[in-house]
């Protein structure tokens, strides 16, 4: 009993976290994970007559989404293809678990967060990771030297979900890469420019788009005494620049990686230094860094890159940063993130923000990624033929993350249904009359819908219309079947109109497209 009474206090309490959280308006994850707990408190009671009893919640990391939700996604969505189809790419999609084999050895250190399958006796198998791997796969495979794609599908992480920064272990990718032969950092500046239209476009606040090469970093790694079979290892570490201060890198790099503690100082002056063409320049003259001829080959491609791209107009955005490293092992030369920096984005967490005055801009964290991988094609190929290839990933759920924080804070009435009018009635005994008219305007493709009652009151009809933010309906009575005209009421304005039935198609057209 002593068991008993000591949960039933600890559901009191679990409840009063739940109801305070509400009143403070908590982000929803934080609240569905505290009634989760709630729910357990209470299962473990055992008051269930000796059914099993189960909570029922997602898995970890994972989430659902509601029409509102999923109308910001599809909106999203949208954009982020138009970019994509407005720069001439095909689309294409491959399958959510591949061979484990597959995956294996092309991720370096973050192998680990990939989600095996159970051994049912056949082919050991993944789940895909990210888009890229099995678009090499899928060339390799078709033998396909070049392609224009995108691809927009779920893949997985068994890593720590952060929910309410849009981190999760199943999420969407929006991949975007150029496959083919072609002259030096043309196919490269492309991508950055879908980058930054993409990000313009969807107006998420301030943003930059950092660039390096892996050429510049493997030559300054071996300028500053790194040994060749720890460069992979130590980019790994380098790559957590962005969420750790240096002297935590510095740290994992001596104690943890072995490197000597001059060799990690070197890396520091390096790793501090951002600009643009200038720098590109600066470097290729740096006495150290100008022996290693894979960081000239790098350095010259960034001064190249950044010519295109002020053709392109988006240099504003875009930084040259040493620390930049993505710790994918694939990436070959060019690579690139981009962050948004926008201050007082509720997303932060308290993660590498290191308490930053509220004035400074501070980093929400990467909405997209990408580089250069010439040799993961050659990979699957059994003669080892390349295929260079260059891509992008669109982080899309922390992009849902903010924008859905957007429409919540602009407490903006998001259509959840593409509905232009309803087909009401005044009186009783029209249904017939009613489901009439619709089949005309579905047949003329119009979006249209009708109450599923017999007599509906209208009041209630027009209620509907004003919940869903449809526009129109078309009000359907005795006088108006006598007269062959339906009454048309704009929802907004209240104004009513009689339109000939042959006349109510083309109408509701014209007020559907100004709107």
């Amino acid at each position: 009993m002593g068991d008993k009474a000591q949960i039933q206090e600890a559901i009191k309490t679990q409840g009063e976290v739940v109801r305070k959280l509400k009143t403070e308006k908590a982000s929803q994850e934080q609240i569905n994970e505290e009634v989760a707990k709630l729910l357990q408190l209470k299962a473990s009671l055992g008051e269930d007559d000796g059914k099993h009893q189960f909570v029922l919640k997602t898995a970890k990391g994972t989430r659902d989404y509601n029409p509102k939700q999923m109308a910001i996604r599809e909106r999203v969505f949208n954009t982020i293809v138009g970019s994509f189809k407005r720069h001439g790419a095909e689309t294409i999609d491959t399958p959510v678990f591949e061979l484990k084999e597959t995956l294996t050895g092309k991720y370096g250190e973050d192998s680990k967060l990939i989600y095996d399958l159970k051994d049912q006796g056949g082919e050991l198998l993944s789940l895909r990771y990210d888009l890229t791997v099995p678009f090499a796969r899928y060339l390799a495979m078709n033998k396909i030297t070049n392609i224009k794609r995108y691809h927009i599908a779920k893949v997985y992480r068994r890593d720590n979900p952060a929910m309410t920064r849009g981190r999760y272990r199943e999420f969407y990718q929006c991949d975007f890469d150029i496959a083919g032969q072609y002259d030096a950092m043309i196919p490269d500046a492309e991508c950055l420019k879908i980058v930054y239209e993409i990000l313009s476009e969807l107006d998420l606040g301030d943003f930059r788009i950092k660039v390096n090469d892996r050429r510049i970093l493997d030559g300054m790694f071996a300028v500053c005494g790194v040994p060749k079979d720890k460069f992979r290892t130590i980019c790994s570490t380098v790559d957590k620049l962005d969420k750790l201060p240096w002297e935590e890198v510095r740290k994992e790099m001596v104690n943890e990686k072995g490197l000597s503690e001059a060799a990690a100082d070197q890396i520091g002056e390096y790793v501090s230094m951002q600009g643009g063409l200038d720098l590109a320049e600066r470097l290729l003259k740096d006495q150290k860094l100008s022996q290693s001829k894979d960081a000239c080959d790098g350095l010259t491609d960034i001064k190249l890159l950044f010519t295109y791209l002020q053709i392109f107009q988006v240099t504003d955005k875009v930084v040259f940063d040493l620390s930049l490293a993505r710790g994918l092992d694939y990436y070959t030369g060019i690579i690139y993130e981009a962050v948004l920096t926008q201050a007082g984005v509720s997303l932060v967490s308290a993660e590498g923000q290191n308490g930053a005055p509220p004035e400074e801009s501070v980093n929400v964290g990467s909405v997209a990624g990408g580089g250069r991988y010439d040799g993961l094609v050659g990979m699957f190929d059994s003669k080892g033929r390349k295929v260079p290839c260059v891509g992008v990933s669109i982080g899309i759920e922390r992009i849902f993350s903010i924008m859905e924080q957007k429409a919540e804070a602009s407490a903006e009435k998001v259509r959840t249904t593409e509905v232009q009018i309803l087909v009401a009635s005044a009186q009783k005994n029209l249904l017939e009359e009613k489901l009439k008219l619709i089949t005309e305007l579905w047949k003329a493709g119009i979006k249209a819908e009708v109450m599923y009652k017999k007599n509906p009151k209208l009041l209630s009809q027009l209620q509907y219309c004003e919940e869903m933010g449809i526009p129109l309906v078309a009000i359907l009575g005795e006088q108006e079947l006598k007269d062959g005209v339906v009454k048309l009421r704009a929802v907004a304005t209240r104004e009513e109109l009689d339109i000939s039935r042959s006349d109510l198609i083309g109408e509701i057209r014209k007020r559907t497209s100004e709107a």
